[in-house]
């Protein structure tokens, strides 16, 4: 099992919590998580929720060979799996030292403990007996799973019904459940776990840890007890020293959680063998609360609409009157516009500097050229002052508006005082053409004369 290690901010924060006898999800420190249990269809399926924990418990059973030195007891067979569906962190395809600690404190608490009595469990002397297999699965992990594993196992077994069978000799007879009522099983006692974590070396004492609390714990002690103050077993890891006291006191809380526990097992049991007994629904389905998002129906909730008006006038008139102040446009320079009183835009000036920077550009190259052609003796046509104006575009900036946009074929609007906005499109590659055009027409009236 990789867990990803708590920073040094997470782990403080919990201790100091801790200190202050203050839980992440409001618990007391003896407080024990909710307890939900629910049964499936066939027997011997439960699932129980120990706050976010939930683990899924299935008991099974065969007729096999006894074991040689044990020829007239039944076998229990304990299987507890931790799959990645329960948490990132385990990992598939091995046992892990966590989960052979799990599976073998289920053994000690529930099979040691000869809460179920294997001798029942006899067909035939060293020929057949009944072989119970409980099948543990996790599905979600959120801290303390021996504590949800061990209350699981018991319930399914007390909830699980074998066939029943007859000998006739050398012949075994197995009826159906259809044929003949199912058997429980004969069981004395439900041991139940506890566990308690510690913590600065035993300093601090929680019951029931979640997740978060079990990576910062210091020690853990579990004690198996059934509601008569029997303890079954007891384990303590985490290489932490505890006095006898603690121990004691322990013991105590456990015996008053188990008889909780083991009243809440009772009741659950009593219902779903009432409702299978009225022939009522059951199951994991219906065992699903109405009011959540999975149910198909919600019942309407009434809504009166009979005084909708006159809290509606009551709205309005204790509503402030809207403001009269309406903001007008202020025009600083042509081209420009503001509602308010900001800053005064200057983004129209940076874009005629880059246009006069473009017509300069342009201006040159064709002055050279009318130079050139005007200082050659041989030309006789000469080129005025209004068509000097026409080529170089003198005319568009005495006559046009100055034009702001931000890009050369895009369509744009034109703001002037007192005018309607009038919508120009402008090309760049079009004014080159033109220019491109008239350099090659002069050209050819120039070299006419020479011929």
């Amino acid at each position: 099992m990789k867990e990803t290690p708590l920073s040094n901010c997470e782990r403080r924060f919990l201790l100091r919590a801790i200190e202050e006898k203050k839980r992440l999800d409001g618990r007391q420190t003896y407080d024990y998580r909710n307890i939900k249990i629910s049964f499936g269809t066939d027997y011997g399926c439960c699932i129980v929720e120990l706050g976010k924990t939930r683990v899924l418990g299935q008991v099974s059973c065969e007729l096999v060979s006894p074991k040689l030195n044990r020829a007239t007891e039944g076998i229990l067979f304990f299987n507890l799996e931790l799959s990645q569906m329960a948490a990132p962190a385990f990992e598939p395809g091995r046992q892990s030292d966590l989960l052979v600690k799990l599976n073998r404190l289920l053994e000690r608490c529930l099979r040691n403990s000869k809460c179920i009595d294997t001798e029942s469990l006899c067909v035939v002397a060293g020929e057949k007996v009944w072989q119970i297999r409980v099948d543990l699965h996790l599905l979600n992990h959120d801290g303390n799973i021996i504590d949800a594993a061990s209350i699981a196992a018991i319930v399914a077994l007390c909830h699980f019904r074998r066939p029943d069978v007859s000998v006739q000799g050398d012949e075994i007879t197995l009826y159906a459940l259809e044929e003949r009522d199912p058997v429980p099983l004969s069981i004395h006692h439900m041991p139940i776990c506890v566990s308690f974590a510690f913590f600065q070396q035993g300093t601090y004492l929680l019951v029931d840890p979640n997740e978060r609390e079990e990576r910062v714990m210091d020690g853990l002690l579990v004690i198996a007890m059934n509601k008569h103050r029997e303890i079954c077993t007891i384990q303590s890891s985490g290489g932490i020293m505890l006095l006898q006291d603690q121990v004691l006191r322990c013991s105590k809380i456990a015996g008053v959680k188990v008889a909780e526990i083991t009243e809440l097992i009772l009741k659950a049991l009593e219902n779903d063998k009432r409702v299978r007994k009225e022939g009522g629904k059951f199951g994991f389905a219906e065992s699903i609360a109405n009011q959540r998002i999975t149910a198909f129906k919600m019942e309407k909730a009434p809504v009166d609409t009979s005084d909708v008006e006159e809290k509606a006038e009551e709205i309005i008139a204790e509503a402030d009157p809207p403001s009269e102040a309406v903001s007008k446009p202020v025009l600083w320079t042509p081209g420009t516009a503001q509602i308010g009183e900001g800053i005064e835009s200057s983004w129209g000036d940076l874009e005629e500097e880059e246009e006069e920077e473009e017509g300069g550009s342009d201006e040159v190259t064709i002055l050279d050229s009318v130079k050139m052609e005007t200082e050659d003796p041989n030309v006789g046509n000469h080129i005025s002052d209004a068509s000097l104006t026409e080529c170089l575009g003198f005319s568009h900036f005495l006559d046009t508006p100055i034009v702001l946009s931000d890009s050369e074929e895009d369509e744009i609007i034109i703001l002037e005082p007192g005018e309607n906005p009038k919508k120009t499109r402008m090309q760049a590659n079009s004014k080159q053409e033109k220019v491109s055009s008239k350099k090659a027409v002069r050209k050819k009236k120039k070299k006419k004369p020479a011929n």
